[in-house]
């Protein structure tokens, strides 16, 4: 019986990504692969970001290739925390960054519970008033009336 050739090829197993950080790059940023993978998002979605909220600009080079700098890189982390942590929408989030301003939300310090005089669109809408852990509460309470509706269906 003939003995089996090894492959010729020797094959690794890839290495975990590391996380990267902006000081592997500090003097050109981050190109929009490297920030997505340290965001844990694809760069399709840093594309619409950037198209949706208006202040979120990286760097472009003639060519078109983007760069983030640390500043955007905290943009972007306030971003995704207001759409997926807090259950903004889009527009919900561009409100809440216009009310409360974009270094104020970055800081991470406590903001006022009520809304100024000067916003109409939140005094007048008490949804609005809801923050973001009641929000994710109420999601889960809907789908689960709609799990027993479904099986009361049945």
């Amino acid at each position: 019986m003939p003995r089996p050739r090894p492959p010729s090829v020797r094959r690794r197993k890839p290495a975990p990504p590391k996380p990267i950080t902006i000081s592997m790059f500090p003097e050109r940023g981050l190109k929009i692969g490297e920030a997505a993978r340290a965001l844990g998002v694809e760069t399709y979605v840093l594309r619409f970001w950037e198209t949706q909220f208006p202040f979120l600009k990286p760097k472009h080079t003639r060519t078109k290739h983007r760069f983030y700098q640390e500043k955007d890189l905290d943009v972007l982390r306030l971003i995704k925390r207001l759409l997926h942590d807090e259950g903004f929408t889009i527009v919900g989030a561009n409100k809440h960054i216009k009310e409360f301003g974009i270094e104020a939300l970055m800081s991470g310090k406590p903001l006022p519970k009520s809304a100024p005089a000067s916003s109409p669109e939140r005094a007048s809408s008490p949804s609005a008033a809801i923050d973001g852990q009641a929000r994710r509460v109420l999601n889960e309470v809907r789908r689960d009336l709609e799990s027993i509706h479904k099986i009361l269906e049945d």
